[in-house]
C-alpha cells in the first residue's frame, strides 16, 4: 500500500507542476518547435529545470543503500543504441511534432475532456497494447523454437 500511496503521490505532483508550467497545452510544444516563426523557450526551460532536479536528486538518491519504499534499485541496465530504441525514438518525436502532445501531458488534460486529448491518448493506449500483443507474440515463437531459453534472455521488455 505504501508503494501505491507514494507512486499515487510522485504522479499527482508530476501532473500538478505539467500544468502549472502549461505543459498540457499543445500550443506551448508547437510554440517551442516553432523556431522559424513566434518561438517559445518556455519549454525549454521547463526540461532544464527537470533535469537539474534529476540530477541533484539522483545524485542524492543513488549514495543510499536502498530506497525508501523497495528493497533495492530498480536501475536500466541497457547501454546499447539499437534499431528499436532509435524507431521508438523517432515515432515519439514525430507524434509529440505532429500533435503537440507529450504521453504524461495527455494523461493529465485527459481532465479537460478535449475530443483531440481523447483521441491522441486512445491511440496511445491502442499503440502500447499492440506492442505488448506483439511482443508477447514473439516471445511465445521464441519460447517454443528455444524451449525458453531465448526467452528468459529477453532484455528491456516487461511483460
Amino acid at each position: 500500500m505504501k508503494k501505491i500511496a507514494f507512486a499515487f503521490a510522485s504522479g499527482l505532483l508530476f501532473a500538478v507542476g505539467l500544468g502549472v508550467a502549461g505543459m498540457t497545452q499543445p500550443s506551448k510544444v508547437l510554440g517551442f518547435l516553432d523556431v522559424a516563426g513566434t518561438w517559445d523557450p518556455s519549454l525549454a526551460f521547463v526540461m532544464g529545470a527537470a533535469l537539474a532536479v534529476d540530477f541533484v536528486a539522483f545524485s542524492v538518491i543513488l549514495r543510499r543503500p536502498r530506497p525508501w519504499i523497495d528493497a533495492v534499485f530498480h536501475l536500466p541496465t541497457l547501454t546499447r543504441v539499437d534499431a528499436r530504441l532509435v524507431g521508438g525514438a523517432v515515432l515519439f518525436g514525430l507524434g509529440w511534432g505532429l500533435s503537440g502532445v507529450c504521453p504524461g501531458p495527455a494523461v493529465v488534460a485527459v481532465a479537460s475532456a478535449q475530443p483531440e486529448v481523447l483521441v491522441f491518448v486512445a491511440a496511445m493506449a491502442g499503440g502500447m497494447g499492440t506492442f505488448h500483443a506483439v511482443e508477447a507474440w514473439r516471445r511465445s515463437g521464441r519460447q517454443a523454437a528455444t524451449g525458453g531459453a531465448a526467452a528468459d534472455r529477453l532484455v528491456g521488455v516487461d511483460g
